[in-house]
């Protein structure tokens, strides 16, 4: 699993971005802090709730200048496909969802759960020097919440020490 202090793994794949088929990789985020965030499978049930909290909060994601890349093993025609069913996804996704079919960048993470060929639900936070800052997994049947996700990577931007329920704009802890 990757570890955390350690450089990011380069990664690079196909994705979905904003209705369109793109290569998308770690280099297009040199400089930058991102999350990237892996869910098991399209036309899922848990899985549409966590991709609809990622998108809702994307302002406040761009606010802190932090890029969201949404993961599974699916293909590029899963997600578009999934992603125009406007009864599971009534707004668009527009951030990058990679089609991770062959496993490269799950694997790369150490998030693919290898008997079944899907990732785990897993997050990895990276910083703008491409350490890797969080990394946190789930098994498939639990999701996260991406408001925990956006605190947890502000907290680490503050540079300073966040206790529990830290929010930005909170005073330090010491």
């Amino acid at each position: 699993m990757t570890q955390i202090g350690q450089k990011a793994p380069e990664w690079s794949a196909a994705a979905y971005v904003n209705g369109e088929q793109k290569t998308v990789s770690s280099k297009d985020y040199a400089g930058k802090w991102h999350v990237l965030y892996w869910y098991p499978l399209d036309f899922t049930f848990v899985c549409p709730t966590e991709i609809r909290g990622f998108q809702k909060l994307l302002p406040e994601f761009a606010e802190d200048n932090i890029a969201v890349i949404g993961a599974s093993t699916d293909s590029f025609f899963s997600h578009k496909a999934w992603f125009n069913d406007k009864d599971t996804f009534a707004e668009t996704i527009t951030h990058p969802v990679l089609a991770d079919t062959n496993h490269s960048v799950s694997r790369a993470f150490g998030v693919l759960k290898e008997d079944a060929g899907i990732a785990y639900r897993a997050t990895v936070v990276v910083d703008d020097k491409g350490i890797v800052r969080s990394v946190a997994v789930n098994d498939t049947a639990v999701g996260r919440s991406p408001n925990e996700v956006l605190r947890t990577v502000q907290a680490f931007q503050s540079g300073g020490l966040c206790g529990a329920d830290w929010k930005k704009g909170d005073g330090f802890v010491g």
